[in-house]
């Protein structure tokens, strides 16, 4: 639905498709839409052109976001157009960052697209009222001026729409509560008290709704509005007169309990919270049942900036949801710190893709008909200038929250491509051995994936037949009709997909059988239940009647005894790997194996 509000817009983002997309989507909306890939152009256009939004993506040749925000708000001309960032990134501190030089809102890459238009319909009507206020105070003092009748009544009215324009621009229009803006500002109100006042203790419950995505997704976002709007209303049943229940935005509230006594008083409210969201929610002909998450921390002197305090909540709060659901966490400063080691690595991980530190290893798959090498899957590990080899366990996590998978699976697929096409080249590899390369979700979401992997197999000269893309199952099933979309268009290059750690998640039988998918890898998990006498082998055997009845072939991964080959075997897997065989090899290694066998 079009905004209310027809303005202008500017957009700034290095990556052509975003722009494509965003530029049609909010055209087709009734704005007026300008576009600029570059940081230094974006600052010129805001000065001619006075947009009254701009769409601010972070990372940018030149000059980031974060410094074209900063010289936009010291700029007389430009300060007051509201900056929506744009971002990958995810973390609390990225956003704790775009809010400090002075953007009004972020947005985390992938686009939600009624999440876009909402935000930008929101900032724009924010921007309106001020504007409102401020042509009104003008028409005031114009009149004023030529007339001194009915003045008092004149100001009283003025005033009113004032105050009916501020509650609209400091409260959510869509539960009337307290918005962000309204929160930071108290926020920053108490952490002076607490200067002034020694003793004096407040506390931040910043709760963020369990499953509320999925419900979103699958009833749609009417009933999503409608579900928010009562868990709002449940909550308040749980405060006392004087606590203030604001909402952030999208699923997350915020509580501020002031003067309390003890840490107590705050775990007891998060305990009633739960209790009274235990019920389900009825939506329609529809029972939901959704609960929240809660972060706490206690306003004490150590604070300066509310930013940090709700920094720390959020932090706490992915504690909490970490847990599991409908929990709750209190900030502890070595949660602060992890997040700190977690920057820090993001920060290194960035100069290892710069300085090309990632390097990949070889573990031979077997034929357990022939017992021959058929094919290799490409594992990274990063060759750290000081902490030399670093596992995938110690720095994919982080990898993945951030986004940089994406850079780094490309980085292993194209290595490895480019290595094997070398053994062909010696002629220690025909045409039928393969490669198998992981490919995280995040993939699915690239509007140029395709496009990249077209360009490494052209780059390395390797034939799409000899490339296989290993995809969690718990990856497929979180987009399905999406990932057979681009699942189709890559196996008309022939390439093959493996469906890796199956078993260990939760597939739809009717989605798998849609997929055109080549291969199921056991997870090893299974494999190591395998008793000395070829016991626990129910699971195994199922997912080999799955895949016999689907036309797809088994791997077995993480064999190491014999013990666990002759079971495998006698289900007549396929393939096979392990330590059994072979641990994974540096390149020159397996040129060793090529050349004279295991």
């Amino acid at each position: 639905m079009a905004s209310e509000y027809n303005g202008d817009i500017l957009i700034v983002d290095d990556t052509p498709n975003n722009l494509r997309f965003l530029s049609t989507t909010l055209t087709q909306q009734g704005y007026k839409v300008r576009s600029v890939t570059d940081g230094l152009m974006a600052l010129t256009v805001a000065q001619a052109a006075k947009p009254d939004l701009i769409l601010l993506d972070i990372k940018m040749p030149n000059i980031d976001g974060y410094e074209v925000c900063q010289r936009l708000k010291a700029n007389e001309q430009t300060r007051e157009i509201p900056v929506i960032f744009l971002s990958a990134l995810d973390e609390v501190l990225d956003k704790v960052k775009a809010f400090t030089v002075g953007g009004v809102d972020y947005i985390t890459k992938p686009f939600q697209l009624e999440e876009v238009l909402a935000r930008i319909e929101t900032h724009l009507s924010l921007r309106a009222a001020q504007k409102e206020i401020r042509k009104l105070n003008g028409e005031l003092e114009q009149r004023v001026r030529q007339r001194t009748a009915q003045l008092e009544k004149e100001i009283a009215q003025r005033m009113q729409a004032q105050e009916r324009l501020l509650h609209i621009a400091l409260h959510d229009v869509l539960t009337g509560l307290p918005n962000r803006a309204w929160f930071m500002k108290h926020l920053d109100h108490l952490l002076k008290q607490v200067t002034q006042q020694p003793g004096y203790q407040f506390a931040v419950l910043l709760l963020d709704c369990d499953r509320f995505q999925s419900i979103n997704d699958s009833l749609g976002h009417s009933w999503g509005d409608r579900l928010l709007v009562s868990i709002a209303r449940r909550i308040e049943l749980c405060l006392q007169p004087g606590t203030t229940l604001s909402r952030l935005g999208g699923d997350e509230f915020t509580i501020l309990l002031k003067d309390i006594k003890s840490l107590s008083d705050a775990t007891r409210i998060a305990q009633d919270i739960h209790q009274e969201l235990a019920s389900p929610f009825q939506l329609g002909e529809y029972q939901v049942f959704t609960n929240v998450s809660i972060g706490i921390v206690l306003g004490s002197e150590s604070y300066e900036q509310p930013e940090h305090l709700l920094r720390d909540a959020d932090t706490a709060m992915y504690q909490a949801k970490a847990k599991g659901k409908a929990c709750y966490q209190m900030f502890d400063s070595t949660m602060h710190h992890r997040a700190l080691t977690n920057l820090q690595l993001e920060i290194d991980l960035r100069k290892a893709l710069e300085r090309n530190e990632f390097v990949v290893y070889y573990q031979p798959i077997i034929s357990l008909m022939t017992n021959q090498i058929v094919g290799f899957e490409a594992l990274v590990r990063w060759l750290h200038p000081q902490e030399g080899l670093i596992p995938p366990i110690k720095f994919i996590p982080i990898a993945e929250e951030t986004g940089l998978i994406m850079a780094i699976d490309l980085c292993v697929m194209r290595q490895a491509c480019l290595q094997l096409r070398n053994w062909q080249k010696e002629g220690l590899a025909d045409k039928s051995l393969t490669i198998s390369v992981n490919l995280s979700v995040k993939h699915f979401v690239s509007f140029n994936l395709l496009q990249q992997i077209d360009t490494i197999l052209a780059e390395t000269g390797l034939d799409g037949q000899n490339l296989k893309l290993e995809i969690t199952e718990s990856d497929i099933m979180k987009n399905p009709e999406f990932a057979s979309q681009i699942i189709v268009q890559l196996k008309n290059q022939q390439i093959q997909f493996i469906v890796d750690d199956f078993g260990t998640g939760y597939s739809s039988l009717s989605y798998l059988h849609r997929l055109p998918i080549d291969t199921l890898k056991i997870d090893r998990s299974f494999i190591m239940r395998i008793g000395n006498k070829g016991e626990n082998i129910g699971i195994i055997q199922a997912i080999m009647a799955l895949a016999n009845s689907l036309g797809m072939n088994a791997i077995a991964e993480g064999v190491e005894t014999l013990e666990q080959l002759e079971p495998i075997k006698r289900l007549n897997c396929q393939f096979c790997q392990g330590f059994l065989f072979s641990r994974p090899l540096e390149a020159e290694a397996v040129r060793k194996v090529l050349a004279t066998g295991l």
